[in-house]
């Protein structure tokens, strides 16, 4: 695409902003409890226009070269970022659950599936990829010096003998299966010549020689042209990836990082004309600005001095400093702020008087007390979204656009190098604000110097004005540091060696596979509970863990999210999303897990001492993932006997109290995963995680996608007649993605994939290692459900289920009624 396309698309991006700042307003205000259907599809329609504008974004901050649209549109992406999370915080509060049934909004829209998939942004790896690569080189570094001792292999010890024996049992029976394969051809040729022998030559004129050779030739091609057009309509209708799309790629990509090569070139030149403009405007219009702001403040306190007799106290710092004196205040105003000051000492008198009243009201109040509790429930049951952080860093954004950029003509600046006018109005208000620092600082002792020779009047200290009704906050015990002499170098370096510091494996969160559930609403009108697909799982663990960790402006004001739990069936990929949030944020990968800390930092004081070097490396390195699995064995509620030399619960209490600690800014997130949370105490597990994702066994769609994706990794094409995908999907119901992943691993070993092209895959074959392995059977996964239903929110949705029947029952019968 080229530069005016993308600036097409930003013009377009505004308009829908436009729109959905218009619909922000509305939201604010209350809605009965009744229309909690209409205030639902209302809020995930603003969540998924969201969507869309927020993969417009990362689109054009990745591509657009010019260095101040680039700056505005980075605040557009992470506050467009913020405020997806933050429906998504009020549409998990108003449907009472993790995952959400979007097709009907999809259908109503006019959009396909894809535009739910939430959009990583591009510069969490981009621009932070040198951090990462300290990093990693540290880890390898450490790991390559440990590598010798901890990760030496023990081979089996085998004498020269058994050596030669061994090799010459292999050899011989290399050399049988080939004479085998050799004397059952030479039979199978023998028996052919035999037969013809017997059966005699059967001969042909020319010309039936002539149509048997045509009809086999013509045959040929039209099999051969038939195949070619279905494949070439499949393609056509996208329901075949194009042949070899890999040098489309390769050129698109190759697009792409000239353009990241230009901004990087765009952005060289942007500073140094930043420090250019800045001295320029300092020499030139500095002196200028100082002696203006100094006459201006001079000509303040001679007019306060002729209103009122005195001079006025300079504004504290913490205040605004002069900045309050040019806001456009008039005398009388300040000699009203003055006499304010001095009614405040008589007011002090009556507040004897006033607390007498107060006794006579307080009674009164009491009498009124019910009827305020019954307009306070009234207000609790009605529908609202939560004031939001991010829409007034939005609107600031959208009316810059429409104040410099919206009808900024590109032919000024075709080469998309940097406004100078739009710099130099940007740097005078910076020098604006570094000289009126320094000009209050010698106004300050110019006020001084004035009282002493005008008034006589030595100077008075600024007293801050007292917050009224103002309720004192606790404040937070700090941390206390247990390692104040030592360097982060060596902590790093010691939960590396003892295993706490894992490399985690390079996997994309696209790789996690599964496809939406694409009959939710039908489900749910039906009274029915929907069950989340894998492609919510994704969508929840791309918005709650990787846009918070992966930015430190969309953690510090987003809502603060600090722990997940992933609970489903082994094999279903809650290890691989793990690994997929830190390839994505470039998190360093803690292992807390109960089998990894067996034998390590006995004791008490050991385990507070592990705990907290851990989060300490974790806040000093962030982005980072403390992994806790098998997390049940923390809150187990009786400890098996097998398991009591671990003591799997010592890390419980310490646990607890370091997450307590995290505040927004700290990306630090805790993600714990389970495949048997029954054994847990409920009460403790949901305390600790605060977002517990549950992850069923793949429903059909997802197993299609899994068959169909898994399959073309390994090169193999889906659209053969022989290899029936969607009979592969419906066999394989109960089996995980890691199930399927190894019965194909099983079957496509290198030899196979090479007589492809002579016996073509069938699906058959994977049914053998399918049967091998044990699926997740229903009363696993409905041991799962009953238990994920008795967390909080599980109990608030089942409760909320019951209220609906039970109101549409009682509708039915008052119809009924009337009917009769």
């Amino acid at each position: 695409m080229s530069e005016g396309s993308y600036q097409r698309l930003w013009d377009s991006s505004h308009v829908t902003l436009q729109e959905l700042l218009d619909q922000e307003q509305p939201l604010l205000q209350p809605v009965p409890a009744w229309e909690w259907q209409s205030f639902q599809y209302r809020l995930s329609s603003l969540y998924v226009y969201y969507l869309g504008l927020l993969r417009g974004f990362d689109t054009l901050y990745d591509q657009m070269v010019q260095p101040q649209k680039r700056r505005l549109l980075r605040r557009l992406l992470d506050s467009v970022a913020g405020r997806v999370l933050e429906l998504k915080d009020e549409m998990v509060r108003v449907d009472m659950c993790e995952w959400h049934c979007l097709d009907h909004v999809l259908r109503d829209l006019g959009l396909i599936p894809a535009d739910l998939e939430v959009p990583v942004p591009k510069y969490f790896q981009l621009e932070y990829s040198s951090i990462q690569q300290e990093r990693e080189l540290m880890l390898a570094e450490i790991l390559s010096r440990m590598e010798p001792v901890s990760f030496q292999e023990v081979l089996p010890v085998m004498n020269r003998t058994d050596a030669i024996i061994l090799l010459q049992t292999a050899e011989r029976a290399r050399q049988g299966r080939l004479r085998a394969t050799f004397i059952r051809e030479i039979r199978r040729e023998e028996e052919r010549d035999r037969k013809m022998r017997e059966g005699g030559w059967h001969k042909f004129n020319q010309n039936q020689a002539a149509t048997i050779i045509q009809k086999i030739w013509k045959g040929y091609l039209q099999r051969k042209n038939t195949r070619h057009d279905r494949q070439a309509e499949m393609v056509f209708i996208g329901m075949t990836p194009l042949p070899d799309p890999v040098e489309h790629m390769s050129v698109a990509n190759l697009r792409k990082d000239v353009k990241r090569f230009r901004q990087i070139e765009k952005e060289e030149e942007f500073q140094m004309a930043t420090v250019k403009t800045h001295d320029a405007l300092r020499e030139t219009e500095g002196p200028d600005m100082r002696e203006k702001m100094k006459d201006q403040i001079r000509q303040w306190f001679i007019e306060c001095h002729a209103l009122t007799g005195r001079f006025p106290n300079y504004p504290d710092e913490s205040l605004g400093g002069s900045t309050q004196i040019f806001s456009d205040k008039t005398p009388e105003q300040v000699k009203m702020e003055l006499e304010n000051q001095l009614l405040e000492s008589y007011k002090k008198e009556d507040k004897n008087k006033e607390k007498e009243k107060e006794k006579e009201k307080e009674k009164k109040k009491k009498k009124k007390g019910k009827e305020e509790k019954a307009k306070k429930n009234e207000a609790d049951t009605m529908l609202k979204v939560l004031p939001s952080k991010f829409v007034p860093l939005i609107s600031d954004g959208h009316e810059e656009y429409k104040n410099v950029w919206k009808n900024r003509s590109d032919h000024l600046h075709p080469d998309q190098s940097y406004d100078p006018k739009t710099l130099r109005a940007e740097k005078r208000k910076e020098l604006e604000q570094e000289i009126r620092l320094q000009v209050d600082e010698l106004m300050r002792q110019e006020l001084k110097n004035l009282r002493l020779a005008v008034d006589r009047e030595e100077d008075r200290p600024f007293k801050t004005p007292k917050k009224k009704n103002g309720k004192k906050v606790g404040k937070r015990k700090k941390e206390k540091d247990l390692t104040p002499n030592r360097s982060l170098a060596s902590l790093f370096e010691e939960l590396v060696v003892f295993g706490f510091i894992k490399k985690c494996n390079p996997v994309m969160l696209k790789d996690f596979l599964g496809d939406c559930l694409y009959l939710g609403s039908t489900l749910t009108l039906a009274h029915k509970l929907p069950m989340p697909s894998l492609f919510d799982v994704r969508q929840n663990i791309a918005l709650y863990a990787i846009l918070r960790l992966g930015s430190p402006d969309i953690h510090s004001m987003a809502p603060l999210i600090r722990s997940i739990l992933l609970v489903g069936p082994s094999g279903v990929g809650k290890k691989m999303l793990v690994n997929a949030v830190c390839t994505e944020t470039g998190a360093n990968l803690f292992d807390l897990s109960p089998a990894n800390l067996h034998g390590k930092y006995p004791g008490k004081a050991g385990v507070q001492m592990l705990v907290h070097m851990v989060f300490k490396v974790a806040r000093l390195l962030q982005p980072s993932v403390i992994w806790i699995g098998n997390a049940e064995k923390n809150f187990y509620k009786k400890v098996p006997k097998e398991e009591k030399e671990m003591d799997p619960k010592r890390i419980k209490k310490d646990l607890t109290k370091a997450l307590r600690l995290l505040n927004p800014g700290d990306r630090v997130m805790l993600i714990g995963t389970t495949s048997q949370p029954q054994l847990a105490e409920i009460k403790g597990l949901c305390r600790t995680y605060e977002r517990i994702l549950f992850m069923p066994r793949p429903d059909y769609a997802s197993r299609y996608v899994i068959w169909k994706r898994m399959l073309h990794a390994q090169r193999v094409l889906v659209t053969q007649s022989s290899l029936d995908i969607s009979a592969l999907a419906r066999v394989s119901d109960g089996y995980t993605p890691g199930h399927i992943f190894q019965a194909i691993q099983s079957v496509l070993t290198e030899r196979r994939l090479l007589q492809l092209s002579r016996r073509p895959l069938v699906a058959s074959e994977f049914l053998g290692h399918l049967a091998k392995v044990d699926p997740v059977y229903r009363e696993e996964e409905e041991s799962l459900k009953d238990w994920y239903f008795k967390t909080p929110l599980g109990m608030k949705k089942i409760q909320f289920n019951k209220d609906q029947e039970a109101e549409e029952a009682r509708l039915a019968k008052e119809k009924k009624k009337k009917r009769k």
